[in-house]
């Protein structure tokens, strides 16, 4: 079949869809050049590119004369003095630092901790729809190794014989891992990601692969819809849907999951988890899904502060196997005092929108003892970075776009990735380069922020920072702050070029369900916010509150 001439109409109409605008006499000059134009384009589509070809160029965090906070990493965690309780239920919401504790002195083995979660999982799993695999098989025989390594005298630090829910993006070998789409639930690697033998060497038990929005946004994935446990009537958020939803309920120790907008800090939103988003470039992305290489990052969630930095720290290190891994050192002393911090919050952020939850959280910084100061950032345009993600998922899953597979997918909205991901082989070429070079002026913009201040509190998705601290790479830590009464909320969205939060159902029933605040940090330099969020957790005194679906 002969495709239609290109014309100077067919410009013109062209012209409206990338918001530019040329004379008849210009468009009679293209006729001449824009067939090669396109032949160039459709060569490069001819060959295959894999998701997990990297960029040639790639995304550094650290500006012209950044100087790395710390010399050698160090790991120093509170005390652990209560004793193993009586109840299973207790042991399962107990926090990572405890259960290590109770490993390590003989009063609970591993395996006894696997076969609680084992329970649970199939007891509340399904509900949920937080797992779309269970390796039992594989856990206990995992249990039984630390557990005799202990026997031994052979302890491999805080995380031995420690379960954990890794999110669905992740290579494990001869494990489905299936990135939450239809078209690859039946992939099964031959190798395990960088992380995956980081946290199997630091004495980790893999309980299973949790739940992924598909291609790593949303809730919604290939066997249904993640469930917030606080009210199991809407989802989870996303796109670490699972990781967020079972480590809330009690199923799982703690679980791993990744942010290129929102996907650690969102579900830690909705589900009351504490999650922590590293610096871009200090954990590996070998032998994980690729969704925005400049932009993807991985992090912990748990359910307490302290438990984040344990994990953080297994998890930590340069890999050659990512061109955009940065070695760097990760630093927490439990015992460091907040005294000399200083503390900002942007007036926006809690203004308009804000909740009575976020002006306590903001009280509460105020009442450590901390300077607290009103900070601001220049007036730039950072939802238009939004298009760079769109361009890189778009470039990632072409062949989802070009082949038609893209149908198969179940979200299909006008918000959902196969209509963003058309609409993205709109965007221009020429803007994206402008993007990035306004990324570069953000970049300066959060430099200059936190040159006076050591942390930034706020709202998650108020105000510019979740935006623009993903893509500058700044850390963020998301704590639990308090409760409201809200009825079901939907899903937030990425469409007509902002981020916007899922409404909520106002006719029907409320449930009360958690509500948290971030806190960002300079870069490579997370063990500031960590100390601030274990603080504040304090003050808050709601982590260990547990959704009444899942006791």
């Amino acid at each position: 079949m002969t495709e239609p001439q290109i014309t100077t109409e067919t410009i013109a109409a062209a012209e409206r869809l990338m918001g530019l605008g040329y004379t008849d006499s210009e468009r009679q000059q293209m006729l001449d050049n824009l067939e090669g134009q396109i032949l160039l384009a459709r060569s490069r589509r001819a060959v295959a590119l894999a998701n997990d070809v990297p960029m040639a160029l790639r995304f550094d965090p650290r500006l012209p004369g950044f100087v790395m906070p710390h010399g050698a990493s160090a790991l120093r965690l509170s005390p652990v003095t209560a004793p193993l309780p009586a109840r299973d239920e207790d042991i399962a919401f107990a926090s990572v630092t405890h259960l290590s504790a109770w490993i390590a002195s003989g009063a609970l083995t591993s395996q006894r901790l696997i076969r609680i979660y084992l329970d649970r999982i199939a007891a509340l799993g399904p509900r949920l729809e937080c797992f779309a695999t269970v390796t039992p098989d594989l856990a206990l025989a995992e249990a039984a190794a630390a557990d005799a390594l202990l026997a031994a005298g052979v302890n491999l630090g805080p995380l031995h014989g420690i379960p954990y829910g890794l999110k669905d993006l992740f290579d494990t070998r001869g494990i489905v891992t299936g990135w939450g789409a239809e078209p690859y639930r039946d992939r099964v690697p031959d190798q395990d990601a960088t992380i995956v033998r980081r946290l199997r060497a630091a004495g980790a038990v893999l309980l299973g692969k949790t739940t992924v929005g598909a291609l790593a946004y949303g809730d919604i994935w290939y066997g249904g819809v993640t469930r917030n446990p606080w009210n199991l009537n809407e989802g989870s958020s996303g796109s670490s849907a699972g990781s967020a939803s079972a480590t809330a309920a009690g199923l799982c120790a703690f679980a791993i999951g990744t942010e290129t907008l929102g996907s650690i800090t969102s579900p830690s939103q909705r589900c009351g988890t504490t999650g922590l988003r590293p610096t871009f470039g200090r954990v590996s992305r070998a032998g994980a899904m690729a969704l925005c290489n400049s932009l993807d990052k991985v992090g912990p969630i748990c359910r307490s502060v302290e438990d984040t930095a344990v994990v953080l720290a297994a998890l930590n290190g340069g890999d050659p196997a990512d061109r955009s891994s940065i070695d760097a050192p990760f630093v927490f002393d439990a015992a460091r005092p907040i005294a000399g911090l200083r503390l900002g919050y942007l007036r926006a952020a809690f203004g308009e929108g804000a909740t009575a939850v976020d002006h306590a959280a903001l009280a509460a910084a105020r009442a450590l003892g901390i300077e607290v100061v009103e900070v601001a950032l220049p007036d730039l345009p950072y939802d238009a970075l939004l298009n760079i993600l769109h361009a890189e998922a778009a470039a990632n899953f072409e062949d989802l776009t070009l082949s038609g597979l893209d149908d198969t997918l179940t979200w299909q909205d006008a918000n959902a990735w196969p209509n963003a991901m058309r609409k993205a082989r709109f965007l221009s070429a020429v803007d994206h380069v402008q993007l990035d070079r306004l990324r570069y002026l953000v970049m300066q913009a959060l430099d200059g922020l936190f040159a006076g201040v050591d942390a930034l509190i706020g709202p998650f998705s108020t105000g510019p920072m979740l935006i623009a601290s993903n893509f500058t790479g700044h850390p963020c830590l998301h704590l639990r702050a308090g409760y409201q009464d809200l009825g079901s909320r939907g899903r937030g969205s990425l469409g007509a070029g902002k981020l916007r939060e899922g409404g909520t159902d106002k006719d029907g029933p409320t449930f009360r369900v958690p509500q948290g605040i971030s806190l960002w940090g300079r870069l490579f330099d997370e063990g500031k916010i960590l100390n601030l969020g274990q603080a504040l957790e304090r003050a808050f005194a709601v982590a260990d509150q547990r959704p009444s679906f899942a006791q």
